[in-house]
Formats: structure tokens, sequence, C-alpha cells
């Protein structure tokens, strides 16, 4: 299966587990003793691994006698632990707890009973000091169903300066238009070197690149029209988005196709493709592959995109009949606590979503990452299934492939009002 059907296929057995799972059921006792916990996510790259690596250690310490067990599920970029886990909820054989995404992601789970309230692990500190934009896109009904690790900014360019030295091209700063880029790209291109890194194996990444596009044109308020269900997809703004997106794609690493996520990244790192664009999971790809900021690679927001963060925020859940309930909410109780929070940015790359952590001892880039989450609009992402439903997600990846594959912006179009008609049919 292509990676674009294999993501597809994905959301739809996920949306029909959650549809036909057992919502009704009490959940399990919170109060009994036992001695594992499984945790499923699909963070399995060097970087991911050591950020899970984090949270691990300190369940560990905290509940001694109890070994978590790590269940991280590889391949396409979360698409087969998605398929694995919508498996188990129809069997009723959940994971303890698991990894989504915010706001419709968790919301969604909820809405089918599939995970826990969990607002005794959400303490007046907690509730006071988490970002509001996020902690609104936990809640259900007033009530919280998740706790998010951090916030990767995913509007962002990451280039190698020693090969836009190379080619003559000064490094993006503040004010950085579409145009501007495209030009560099050119120059890049005709300087021998591969412009645009992606990792086409992985279809969140092209998602992510038409996202960031889109964004450029529509700025905040047009997030919120289509958030809203009033951007006119036919229109003038998506339709220059759309060009602007297909002239991106000619300069596409030639290799992109057989890449993922993490070994596009690698590339940058290495000197074999020269900008990035792509979520801050990048910065700990490229530090874990010994780059150092500022002198082997730089960053700037996405052109168009610098008054604006567009976030992708992990969350952990519990599972509504988790086996290990008790040790489920003690190991999401842990994740916001300062010292955990730190550490395990360091690690992914994303930057705390609470207030009072201590932020100084982080690199130079997260910590204008964190500036940025708290001086500037919060948007969620369409492509992480944040800001919509499953259904209008998987619209939004045949529309992007669509217009990949044939350049129409009608046909672009058609499969957006499917998606949007699909997103307002109520579950049954």
């Amino acid at each position: 299966m292509n990676p674009r059907r294999a993501l597809a296929a994905a959301l739809t057995v996920l949306l029909a587990a959650t549809v036909t799972g057992c919502g009704a059921d009490k959940p399990t006792s919170a109060t009994k003793d036992t001695k594992q916990l499984e945790i499923v996510s699909w963070w399995t790259s060097g970087s991911e691994a050591a950020a899970l690596t984090t949270l691990l250690d300190a369940f560990r310490q905290a509940n001694p006698g109890v070994e978590p067990v790590n269940g991280a599920i590889a391949g396409g970029a979360g698409s087969e632990a998605i398929v694995e886990l919508a498996k188990r909820l129809r069997a009723g054989d959940p994971p303890d707890v698991w990894q989504t995404f915010a706001g419709k992601s968790v919301q969604g789970y909820a809405d089918r009973g599939s995970v826990r309230d969990v607002s005794s692990v959400f303490d007046d500190r907690l509730r006071s000091a988490l970002h509001p934009v996020i902690l609104r896109s936990l809640q259900r009904s007033g009530k919280p169903y998740g706790v998010p690790t951090g916030a990767h900014r995913s509007n962002v360019l990451w280039f190698n300066l020693a090969l836009l030295n190379r080619a003559g091209v000064t490094p993006p700063a503040g004010g950085y238009t579409l145009p501007a880029f495209l030009e560099d790209l050119k120059k890049v291109k005709a300087a021998g070197v591969a412009p645009l890194c992606l990792g086409g194996k992985d279809p969140f990444t092209t998602v992510e690149l038409f996202e960031n596009v889109l964004l450029s044109f529509i700025g905040a308020d047009g997030w919120a029209d289509m958030t809203a269900d009033r951007l006119d997809w036919r229109g003038t703004a998506v339709r220059s988005a759309l060009r602007s997106f297909g002239e991106l794609l000619t300069y596409a690493d030639p290799q992109a196709s057989g890449l993922t996520w993490d070994a596009a990244t690698k590339k940058l790192a290495a000197g074999e493709c020269a900008y990035e664009s792509m979520n801050d999971s990048s910065y700990g790809e490229l530090v874990a592959a010994g780059a150092q900021e500022g002198k082997d690679f730089g960053t700037a927001a996405f052109p168009g995109t610098g008054g604006s963060f567009l976030a992708v925020v992990d969350v952990f859940v519990a599972a509504t009949r988790a086996k290990n309930a008790k040790n489920a909410l003690a190991f999401l109780a842990g994740i916001d606590q300062p010292a955990t929070q730190v550490a395990f940015s360091k690690a992914k790359g994303s930057v705390p979503v609470v207030r009072d952590v201590d932020v100084s001892s982080l690199p130079p880039y997260q910590r204008e990452a964190s500036r940025s989450l708290w001086a500037l609009p919060v948007l969620l992402s369409v492509a992480h299934g944040e800001a919509m439903s499953p259904a209008f997600q998987e619209g939004f990846y045949d529309a992007v492939s669509t217009y990949v594959r044939t350049r129409d912006p009608k046909a672009f179009a058609d499969d957006l009002r499917d998606a949007v008609a699909n997103d307002r049919i109520p579950p049954r």
C-alpha cells in the first residue's frame, strides 16, 4: 500500500473503531495496585526514543517496583501505530496509555468513551499554568482527557548554512517571504545542490509543507475561518497557496519519495540538501545527528507565517478500560513535572507547555520557540488531526495528494468539499 493510502486507511480504521468501541463501559478501578504499565507510541527515531526514555525513567523513579512496557510501534510516522491501536480498541484490549495529538484527536477518543477523564491529575497548578489554548484542546465538556508532553512548532524552515553560503544565498531572517524563498531555492539548485529536503515516504511531511504554505496566504484569521468551516476552498488565497506549493515541490529532493522524515533531516545535517520545512521534531534529530545550531544549521519561521505558532501537541491518554489504571494515571501525573518537561524537551526538540517551567537551560532555538508559544496566536494543525475531525483530516490528505498528482485546484477543492460534507455528518 502506498504511504498516503496507508495513512488514510489508518484514519478510517481509527474512526470506525472509535465509533463502534465500547463507549458505555465504566472505567476500570484506579485504586488497584499492579506492577505493570503498557505505553504505546510511535516514537522510534533517535531523538523520539530518547525523549520517551526520559518519561519512562521519571515514572520508574516515582513508582519503584512498577516496570513500564515500551510498546512503541515503528512505521509510517504513526500510521502503523494508529492501525494497531484501532484493532485493539475494537477487540476491547486497549493499552493502558497511548500517544495521540491535542484537539480533535483526543476529543474524538473522549467522545467515544475510549479514554478516561483525567481531572484527578490536573491539580490547580497545572490548570493555571498550562497554555490556555492547549488546555481547551484537551477538554470535552470542561473535563481534561489527556496530558501534553510539549508543543512542537510546525511552521519552521530549517537550512544548512554551508550549502547556502556555497550557493551565495543569505540565510533567511525576519520578514522572509515565499517569493524570496523560491528565488533562493532556484539559486541553490543552480549551485548543484538538492534544494528542498522532504521525507515523502511519511505522508504528513508533504501535508505539513502545504499547511505552512496555506498559513502563509490566509494567516491566523483565515485559519480560524477554516476551522469554523468558513474558508472558501475555491477562493483566490487557496489557489495562490496551491500554485506556490506546486512550485516548491519542483525543488524537492529527487529521493524524497524513499525517505522518512528523520532520514530527510539527517540529509540536511549531512549537507545533502539545503532547506527543510518541518515541525521542530527536526531540531531534536539534527542535534542527535551531531549538527550544531548556528554553525551547521539555522532556522526561521516558514515564510509569511512568523506571526503565528502552528502547534503540534503530543498528548498521552489513559484507556477507560486500562488494566493498570492506577499506574496509567501516575504516568500521566508525572509528565508535567518541571524537571521532566525540560529533559523531555531537550531530547525531543519541543518546548514545555506549562508556564512555570524554567527554560533557561534549553538551547537558543528552543528558548526562542518557547517565547513564541506564549507571545503569538497558537493554531492547531490539520495535518496532525488537531484542528479538524478524522474525516476532514483524511479528506485534507486526499486533497493534497490529488493536487500533487494533478496540479488541478478544482480537484483539490472537490476533495475538500467532500471532506467538509463528511465532517458535518454526525457519527452513528
